[in-house]
């Protein structure tokens, strides 16, 4: 049986690719159960430096499977419990790995399959791909935290306009700074698997809770990480390499 979320690990990078292309990589409840365990591989595999989570067969995903709903009582189905089986777990699990978490778009992305990738810690997206948040268009609520990370992301004005529903292109995106790059994704890949795990995990840590910290928290947390980290071999052996380029020139 082919499963719906395929895992490789390729030059210090898992890549996660969602694989249910006859629905445009739509999340039921076995890929919810497969995607969970993929990332728990990825965090927990010390040879993983970078975590790529991106789509299939032109699509990234296209938010939830409605088909299997049709076959239940909609006026008895609870979509809340639904949201914490599914949804929320997924959440967490990406806000607890401390190695970066890349989401690339590369194709549509619809409702909860373009939200969950605001948990990532970056977004790259392709040329031609497309991105919709259509909660309100089926008379739902925006769900998969988007109101917690859409007005961080992008600020409250252009959270509200694309919560309407209109797709947006990935220039769009990028111009508002809901991706943080267009076109392939490899470049940044090289560039995060030489950070140091270490620093880029609080950095991570601190960026994610400075709208409920204040500015003595803040700097708080630099002296305690920055000692720590000055002691580390990843910043020695850094500088020592700088040190001695600077003799040689």
């Amino acid at each position: 049986m082919t499963k719906s979320v395929l895992y490789e690990v390729h030059d210090s990078v898992a890549y996660l690719t969602l694989y249910r292309p006859e629905v445009k990589n739509a999340l039921n409840e076995t890929m919810h159960k497969e995607l969970r365990e993929s990332l728990i591989a990825a965090k927990e595999d010390d040879e993983v430096l970078v975590i790529i989570l991106q789509g299939s067969k032109g699509a990234f995903c296209s938010g939830t499977d409605f088909n299997r709903f049709f076959n239940e009582d909609l006026s008895t189905f609870d979509y809340g419990a639904y949201l914490q089986r599914t949804y929320h777990p997924l959440i967490h699990l990406i806000e607890s790995i401390e190695k970066p978490t890349v989401a690339f778009i590369n194709g549509l992305a619809a409702g909860s399959g373009l939200s969950f990738t605001f948990a990532c810690d970056f977004r790259v997206a392709e040329r031609d791909a497309k991105m919709v948040l259509d909660f309100l268009d089926i008379g739902l609520f925006p769900d998969t935290g988007t109101s917690y990370y859409l007005p961080h992301i992008v600020g409250h004005a252009h959270a509200m306009h694309l919560a309407l529903g209109d797709p947006i292109s990935a220039e769009e995106a990028h111009h508002i700074h809901l991706i943080q790059d267009i076109g392939s994704p490899d470049r940044l890949i090289e560039k995060l698997k030489k950070v140091p795990h270490y620093v880029f995990s609080e950095m991570k840590k601190a960026m994610k809770s400075s709208f409920e910290s204040s500015l003595e928290d803040v700097l708080y947390r630099e002296v305690t990480v920055q000692r720590k980290a000055g002691k580390s071999d990843d910043h020695w052996e850094r500088v020592t390499d700088i040190y001695e380029r600077k003799n040689k020139q």
